[in-house]
């Protein structure tokens, strides 16, 4: 039988990035002038990639972006991102002792981020967990993203895993929409950055806390 395997989501769900995100789009934006963003913004803003947040920035303060300013202002974030790295970014409460948990039953595990894999990446090493993961997947890994089920079904392929001995866990809802257009159960995170409660987005099961993620609850979702 192939292992257990746990994929999860890397923005709002391993790792709390929400200030250096707000830092360096609005170190991005402010080369237009334009207003900063928010903490309370970014839940509007995060899910789709750098791309679709200084594209939303733009939107949410009613300014025009055309094509040919995307790029310097996408080179622009990345180049601030990648340099201040880590940052103040940081595992939420309890994730690295359920990995440990995990890890320890042989519970192999992953991520699937729409994050680019070059800034995923190197985020997950400089904060000691990459070793952790048997595959690291971004947004610009494959020909899709999520919600597309192919990103996930090629994560999990990565990592050696089976869709029927998988689960994934995220904060929003491209986490949860990829899960049910792949058919994998869905563990929903209430602590990220979904503009809306995680339960209303119709995950398998929420956890409260990392502390709730077992070997246990993993085993009984996949049946």
């Amino acid at each position: 039988m192939s292992p257990l395997l746990a994929v999860f989501d890397l923005d709002g769900t391993l790792i709390d990035t929400a200030p250096d995100l707000v830092d360096s789009l609005n170190y991005t934006i402010a080369a237009r002038d334009l207003e900063p963003v928010t903490y309370a913004d970014l839940t509007h803003l995060v899910g789709h990639g750098a791309r679709a947040m200084i594209e939303r920035s733009f939107a949410l303060r009613g300014a025009p972006l055309n094509n040919g300013d995307l790029q310097p202002m996408l080179d622009r974030f990345i180049d601030h991102y990648r340099s201040g790295m880590p940052g103040r970014s940081a595992p939420y409460p309890g994730l690295v002792a359920a990995l440990d948990r995990l890890g320890s039953v042989g519970v192999v595990l992953a991520v699937c981020t729409n994050k680019m894999e070059s800034l995923a990446r190197p985020l997950i090493e400089m904060l000691g967990l990459a070793d952790r993961f048997a595959a690291i997947t971004g947004g610009d890994t494959f020909a899709v993203r999520k919600p597309d089920a192919e990103h996930l079904f090629g994560t999990i392929r990565l990592a050696g895993g089976d869709p029927a001995r998988t689960v994934m866990i995220g904060d929003s809802l491209n986490d949860i929409k990829v899960a049910a257009n792949a058919g994998i159960p869905s563990i929903g995170v209430p602590f990220g950055y979904s503009d809306v409660a995680v339960e209303t987005l119709d995950p398998t099961i929420v956890i409260q806390h990392f502390d709730e993620l077992t070997v246990d609850l993993i085993e009984r979702l996949v049946g």
